[in-house]
């Protein structure tokens, strides 16, 4: 069983959470709002989304791992 926060998903998150981030940031800095919206209003929301958005977008990409026959007999 592997577990989510081990150092072998964290290499394969890490870079889509730190695009994102660049991502939120450059969206701020260009077409962000003056106050009025929630997310864009500020860079560290913008950034937070944008590591999340990557994050998700990173996790869609991931290849499965797919099991062979003789390691679901041997369970």
């Amino acid at each position: 069983m592997t577990h989510f926060f081990s150092l072998r998903n964290l290499k394969w998150y890490l870079p889509g959470i730190i695009l994102g981030a660049a991502a939120g940031y450059i969206y701020y800095h260009f077409w962000g709002c003056d106050g009025s919206c929630v997310i864009s209003s500020s860079p560290v929301n913008s950034m937070l989304y944008g590591a999340t958005m990557g994050g998700l977008l990173k996790n869609m990409l991931k290849p499965q791992v797919r099991k062979t026959k003789e390691e679901e007999k041997q369970k």
